[in-house]
């Protein structure tokens, strides 16, 4: 708030006086072509929108097998999936092997121990899977009586 205690209007209104007068018979001219101009400008403006239109969603209908279908045919389904499942863990897990192994050609180059950052992120992932599980145990385990305890 302190910089509005040195606004001052009334000198400001006195340059814009100043200045108008000494513009010349073209003054009016060039008031008006510069209020048409910020008009054009902002009316422009104030018709565009900032906002991205919302993406429709797609719709997927639930579509279910025919009740006449056979354990084999379900069967076969699922030994289907599975093996897409599968194809694609195994092209990520190559890919994220390729992907790891230019990260650490490039930290050799740099000059990093590689082996012992490795080694650190192994204990680290170790860690936090062990704390995992044993909370995951911990909801899982039942309630003791406090007899029991």
């Amino acid at each position: 708030m302190n910089f509005l205690r040195n606004v001052n209007p009334v000198g400001a209104i006195a340059d814009f006086r100043t200045v108008f007068q000494e513009a010349g018979s073209n003054r009016w001219r060039i008031a008006l072509a510069s209020a048409a101009v910020t008009i054009g400008i902002f009316s422009i403006m104030a018709q565009e929108s900032w906002k991205k239109p919302r993406a429709r969603p797609d719709i997927i209908y639930i579509s279910s097998w025919p009740a006449d279908r056979t354990d084999a045919e379900t069967q076969a389904f699922i030994s289907a999936n599975q093996r897409r499942k599968d194809e694609e863990a195994k092209l990520n897990a190559e890919q994220q092997k390729i992907g790891q192994d230019v990260w650490k050609t490039l930290g050799k180059v740099s000059g990093m121990d590689v082996d012992k950052i490795a080694a650190q992120a192994e204990a680290e992932r170790a860690k936090a899977e062990a704390e995992a599980r044993a909370k995951a145990e911990a909801l899982v385990e039942p309630a003791k009586s406090p007899v029991e305890r």
